[in-house]
C-alpha cells in the first residue's frame, strides 16, 4: 500500500492567519504622540496587542491611522512570537509547504519585509531549538545550509539575540 506523505502543518502562533491570531489576542487602543497635526492627542491611533496564551506583546502608534497601526502591530507581534515561543517539531520529514516553497537549491528566498518572513523564522527557530541550537543539524533537517539559517536570523536581530542567548545557556559559543 502506497502511503501518501502528509503535508507538514506548523502550529506556531506566528503562522496563524490574521483572524485566528486576533482571536487569541487582546487588542487595546490608546493615544500616542507622533504625527497628526490638529488631531494629535484627540484620536486613539495607538494599537497594542497581547497574545494571551503566551503573554507576548507588541504595539504600533507611529502611523496616523489606527488601521495601519493595527497592521504594523500584527506584524511586530508575529515577529515577537517567532522569537519567543517554541513549539514541538514532528519526527521525520519536516518543512511546511510554505518552507518548501521558499527553499530552492538550499537557499532561503524570502525578503525580511515579506508577510511570510515571521512564519519562516518561527519554523526555522523551532527546528533549530529541536536540534540543540546547532545550525548544521537544523540545516540538514530543513534542507538548507547552516549559513542560510544564520542569515535568516540576522535579518531580524532579536531572533539572532534569542538564538545566541539559548546557545549560551546550553554552553555553546555565540554565532556571529
Amino acid at each position: 500500500m502506497n502511503a501518501k506523505p502528509q503535508e507538514v502543518r506548523w502550529h506556531h502562533p506566528a503562522c496563524l492567519d490574521e483572524e485566528s491570531l486576533l482571536r487569541q489576542s487582546r487588542v487595546s487602543t490608546g493615544r500616542t504622540g507622533g504625527p497628526g497635526g490638529q488631531n494629535r492627542n484627540k484620536v486613539e491611533t495607538l494599537v497594542e496587542l497581547e497574545h494571551e496564551p503566551s503573554g507576548v506583546r507588541a504595539h504600533a502608534g507611529e502611523r496616523r491611522s489606527q488601521g495601519e497601526n493595527k497592521r504594523v502591530a500584527l506584524r511586530r507581534l508575529r515577529l515577537a512570537l517567532a522569537c519567543a515561543v517554541r513549539t514541538g517539531v514532528p519526527i521525520g520529514e519536516i518543512g511546511s509547504a510554505l518552507w518548501k516553497s521558499r527553499v530552492k537549491s538550499g537557499r532561503i528566498a524570502c525578503n525580511p519585509e515579506h508577510e511570510d518572513f515571521p512564519a519562516l523564522l518561527a519554523e526555522a527557530l523551532d527546528v533549530i531549538a529541536a536540534c540543540g541550537w546547532d545550525p548544521r543539524k537544523a540545516g540538514l533537517r530543513l534542507e538548507c545550509s547552516a549559513s542560510q539559517l544564520i542569515k535568516l536570523a540576522k535579518d531580524h536581530p532579536p531572533a539572532l539575540l534569542a538564538w545566541n542567548r539559548a546557545r549560551d545557556e546550553a554552553g555553546l559559543h555565540p554565532l556571529k
